[in-house]
């Protein structure tokens, strides 16, 4: 028969596992929140996504089209759903040419980001009726691609890497990536560039119940391989 110091110690040891498995169980809840909407939109800003959302399905609804006039793939499946390309002539985006289009697994339109390059812009900017409240900054690093048996690996590095080197992230090289250790050969790097310090902007260009400038999009599903990385 226990003592009551023990039955005490007993009890608080109870309650206290009861308090750590409340505490887990309110985390994992909270992990599993649903995607939180966007603000929603001026009527300025519904009016440029319609237009964009128009104009970019009709010229770049499949990665043919856009490849066609110099976009490639340097990603792979997101979290999101979505498989970025980019074209490095647009870093200084305007509504008709787009830094990165987003495509799904299946090769559909789903997305787009526009840039702009922070230089001396300690701001984010105010174009074409959006708030500046919807970009944010991208930090300057360096994304390349190597060749495999089974298709291209896609990898990015930071400034400080490519220096390590002796290399620039202004200027990347193959023979950066070689130094670095990610590939044996500059013929085996399919394509290396600078991911330049940009204000971007990002929405979707299919139907989003979350709004075009949220993050998530319950309407793209993404495949198991994109989930299994989350």
């Amino acid at each position: 028969m226990k003592t009551a110091p023990q039955a005490r110690r007993y009890i608080l040891l109870a309650l206290l596992l009861a308090w750590v498995i409340g505490i887990a169980s309110v985390s994992a809840a909270a992990m599993k929140t649903a995607p939180t909407p966007a603000p929603a939109m001026s009527p300025s800003e519904a009016s440029f996504v319609r237009s964009v959302t128009a104009d970019l399905q009709r010229r770049f609804g499949t990665p043919a089209q856009a490849a066609a006039v110099g976009y490639f793939q340097y990603t792979n499946e997101d979290k999101t759903g979505a498989i970025s390309w980019v074209n490095t002539k647009y870093w200084k985006s305007d509504p008709q040419h787009p830094s990165q289009l987003w495509y799904d697994a299946k090769g559909h339109l789903i997305g787009v980001d526009l840039s702009v390059p922070k230089d001396g812009l300690a701001k984010p900017p105010h174009l074409w009726g959006v708030s500046p409240s919807r970009w944010f900054l991208f930090d300057q690093h360096v994304h390349y691609g190597i060749k495999t048996e089974s298709g291209i690996l896609f990898g990015a590095v930071g400034p400080k890497a490519i220096r390590r080197v002796g290399g620039s992230a202004s200027h990347p090289t193959p023979e950066d990536i070689v130094k670095l250790g990610k590939a044996k050969s500059p013929a085996e790097v399919a394509f290396v560039f600078e991911f330049p310090e940009v204000w971007d902007l990002e929405f979707w260009l299919v139907p989003n119940p979350l709004g075009p400038f949220a993050e998530f999009n319950p309407n793209v599903h993404p495949t198991a391989a994109a989930r299994s990385s989350m």
